[in-house]
């Protein structure tokens, strides 16, 4: 009876805490031996690859790929959102239903890796491509590799060339003070200085933080650290570019929507680096005619938040050996440039070769993100993440759109996020 509440609790959404503890304790950590031969039915639960040309680079081409490797084993593919993935795995963890191999984001995989849900892998695989180690480090809990990196997705901020040279500001800014200032100068009617919101909230307030030179967590992941002077002056920084009248809440566009950059109705904006495919489909005039530039937010420090998708092994598999080679080969450089490009993403590896190298300097915003790997900062870093990740925008936002004090709303997740720690 208790297994079944749990999976009826997490279907609902009623709280990822509960769902996981639905795990049932026969999961084996090591996923079984993955030496034999690689042979069976094996599914991919995957968030990526979306509509019809994501379909077909999977299907046809990495899982085609895949089949004339390993043709003893047969693919069947999952489609699901990032808006529904955690919701979809726990309730596969608490039906003892998980699919063979799962692609997962940036800070999914202590959480997972902690209920024993994912599989160790191999640490000789973490060397088989040239990663950047911040790359990797999402990858691994208590030391320990689970997962390898497909595309990155980055937080940087994209502005307006034109707008900057009619105001007369000759460089970016390098630090909060003249990002305000600026914000304010490149405020018009009609236009707002500075869109810090149509990116995801979570994810902005974490790249400022990061900027300020804070953190989420400790190294164990056992210490709730944002909840410092970092974390409340980068939520405050919101609160005053809209005393300032050069940022807007209400102004904020939806993913896959014209955005208030290349409409023209915001000088800068946070966005990613698939931004650029998007403008490609949309705006190309502000490509065609250079536009359009982009920089690392800083303050304290440069700091480029990393988000993205990596892939990792159930450890309940029927199939390990399959399950594994699928793994590896969804992160081979000729998988990830594929899933690159159709998203507009940064390869999650540097050794692409000549492909990747035209891909990567054809996306300003891609080649600015490789070139800033070293300033890139993840989030998540403890098993309680993905109960923490929730509350952080409905905590943060009454502060940016009620009266809230900055200072309050922080303390509010510090706690939040505390009793969620205590409680793993």
């Amino acid at each position: 009876m208790e297994l079944k509440r749990r999976s009826v609790l997490a279907a609902l959404g009623a709280g990822t805490a509960a769902a996981l503890t639905g795990c049932g304790s026969g999961a084996s950590a090591d996923g079984g031996s993955a030496d034999g031969p690689a042979k069976g039915e094996i599914t991919l639960l995957t968030p990526i690859y979306e509509k019809a040309d994501g379909k077909k680079l999977l299907e046809q081409d990495i899982i085609g790929g895949f089949h004339k490797k390993y043709p003893d084993v047969k693919v069947t593919v999952d489609y699901t959102t990032y808006t529904q993935l955690n919701e979809k795995i726990t309730t596969a963890m608490a039906g003892g239903l998980l699919p063979d191999v799962m692609m997962m984001g940036v800070g999914w995989i202590p959480p997972f890796a902690a209920k024993k849900a994912i599989a160790e892998l191999p640490e000789s695989l973490a060397a088989a491509h040239d990663y950047e180690k911040r790359v990797l480090e999402p990858s691994r809990y208590d030391g320990r590799l689970y997962a390898l990196p497909v595309v990155l997705d980055t937080r940087i901020v994209v502005y307006r060339k034109d707008h900057f040279a009619e105001a007369g500001i000759k460089k970016t800014p390098a630090n909060w003070t003249e990002l305000r200032a600026m914000a304010k100068q490149l405020t018009t009617k009609g236009r707002i200085g500075f869109d810090p919101f149509s990116a995801e909230l979570r994810q902005v307030w974490e790249t400022f933080l990061f900027a300020n030179g804070g953190s989420l967590f400790s190294d164990d992941g056992k210490k709730v650290l944002f909840n410092d002077t970092r974390g409340v002056e980068a939520l405050q920084f919101f609160k005053d570019l809209i005393a300032d009248g050069s940022a807007d809440y209400t102004k904020k566009t939806e993913l896959g929507a014209p955005t208030n950059v290349q409409t023209g109705k915001a000088s800068m904006m946070v966005t990613t680096s698939a931004l650029w495919k998007q403008l490609q489909d949309q705006k190309p005039e502000l490509l065609e005619g250079d536009t359009l530039g982009a920089f690392v937010l800083a303050n304290r420090r440069p700091a480029m938040l990393q988000g993205g998708t990596l892939v990792t092994q159930s450890a309940r598999s029927k199939h390990p050996a399959a399950a594994r080679a699928f793994v590896e080969y969804l992160a081979s450089p000729e998988s990830i440039l594929g899933a690159a490009k159709q998203r507009g993403s940064v390869p999650g590896m540097r050794d692409l070769g000549a492909a990747g190298t035209a891909y990567t300097k054809e996306n300003e915003f891609v080649d600015l993100s490789l070139k800033n790997l070293g300033n890139a900062c993840s989030e998540g870093g403890t098993a309680a993440w993905m109960e923490i990740r929730e509350k952080i925008k409905p905590t943060l936002e009454p502060a940016i759109v009620g009266g809230q004090s900055a200072a309050k709303a922080i303390a509010e997740l510090g706690k939040l996020a505390e009793a969620a720690i205590a409680r793993m």
